[in-house]
């Protein structure tokens, strides 16, 4: 690929071309919809189907309810690590994580609500690695 430098006239003093190309003022019409092509004018009425919607699940998605379950859990995780039990906070958090995996290896994806992200596989994966590295740091960790 090679780069064409622009063409200028350099009638100016400073090298500026002396047209500058504008945008068309106008933009061409779009071709005739089909209803047009086929004789129906603008006014004539359409038909439309019907559309059918599956029934409304309460609560929508079990996914949703397991999310807002893991969230607490992940607050009150955070509520104990501020109180000064970081071990046992950080044990609630990867715990949490956890059973999230679990449910979201259960659950399609219709129904895993905030739990889905990617593939099921790997959304499971991740989320227990991530626990079980939380559970066993917190563990590790010596006490001073």
């Amino acid at each position: 690929m090679t780069l064409v430098p622009p063409k200028t006239s350099g009638s100016g003093a400073d090298g500026t071309p002396d047209e500058v190309p504008s945008a068309p003022d106008s933009v061409a019409p779009r071709p005739a919809e089909s209803a047009d092509a086929a004789g129906e004018g603008p006014g004539d009425p359409v038909e439309v189907a019907p559309v059918e919607h599956e029934p409304r699940r309460h609560p929508s998605t079990i996914g949703g309810a397991v999310y807002l379950v893991i969230l607490a859990a992940t607050i009150v995780g955070i509520v104990i690590v501020s109180t000064g039990r970081w071990r046992t906070g950080v044990h609630w958090m990867g715990g949490a994580l956890v059973v999230a995996s679990g449910v979201r290896a259960i659950l399609p994806a219709r129904d895993a609500g905030m739990l889905a992200v990617r593939n099921r596989w790997f959304d499971a994966a991740l989320l227990v690695a991530t626990g079980v590295a939380l559970w066993i740091l917190a563990s590790s960790v010596p006490d001073v």
